[in-house]
């Protein structure tokens, strides 16, 4: 049976299974009892694409997405159902909610962020690859200390002219705002993307995460 559960959203107008080799890159032994999803958006009309039809999670009112871009709430808070729904599913198979990481890139790491402060308990990790602060202060209410417990990575390119380097910055702040930590990596150059270097410091940082659950001594010594 799994031991770890990661959840992968993807960016807007982009797929779950485009994204799938990103898991081939996690090669360390802790990752093998790993299940890995990596779920599609559904087709939705987007505001700032001229109210074209694509895959999307949730209503993006302006490209490039500032630290001062209107919110959506409505439509993050059905998304943020969904990936809740995805987690509780696996959490009732067995998995322990300190094994359960979520990761998102753009739209999706927005919805990353939302998803792990609005779920009751704390979780394994949220790890936020150029995203942004999709919700208001108002909402800051709704986080139950477990949640403000969840560790959160933030990863963002200086060189971003989708989600401007200004939108990820302001993130750690807010959250300290509402009692949350952060741990904020700004990489020199690096555009709307996802690099190698990323990828690697995402690993580390879901292995010293991961709740190692060890054999009793009675049974096997």
């Amino acid at each position: 049976m799994a031991r770890n559960f990661i959840l992968w959203l993807h960016g807007l107008g982009d797929s779950g299974p485009a994204n799938e080799p990103i898991k081939t890159l996690f090669t360390s032994p802790e990752f093998k009892p790993t299940k890995w999803s990596f779920p599609s958006a559904p087709n939705n009309p987007v505001t700032c694409n001229y109210g074209a039809v694509m895959p999307s999670w949730f209503d993006i009112h302006e490209i490039p997405v500032t630290a001062s871009s209107p919110k959506d709430e409505s439509s993050l808070l059905k998304a943020v159902q969904n990936v809740h729904a995805m987690i509780d599913k696996e959490v009732a198979a067995g998995i322990d909610p300190n094994n359960v990481f979520i990761c998102g890139f753009s739209q999706g790491g927005a919805l990353t962020l939302a998803s792990v402060l609005l779920y009751p308990r704390k979780l394994g990790g949220g790890a936020i690859f150029s995203g942004w602060v999709p919700f208001n202060a108002s909402l800051n209410d709704q986080f139950t200390s477990d949640a403000k417990k969840t560790p959160i990575l933030w990863s963002h390119g200086m060189a971003d002219r989708t989600v401007l380097f200004e939108a990820g910055q302001a993130g750690p702040p807010f959250l300290e705002q509402a009692g949350i930590s952060c741990e904020f990596k700004a990489y020199p150059g690096l555009g709307h993307s996802i690099s190698n270097e990323e990828l690697r410091n995402l690993e580390s940082w879901m292995k010293t995460r991961m709740a190692v659950v060890l054999p009793s001594c009675f049974e096997y010594c």
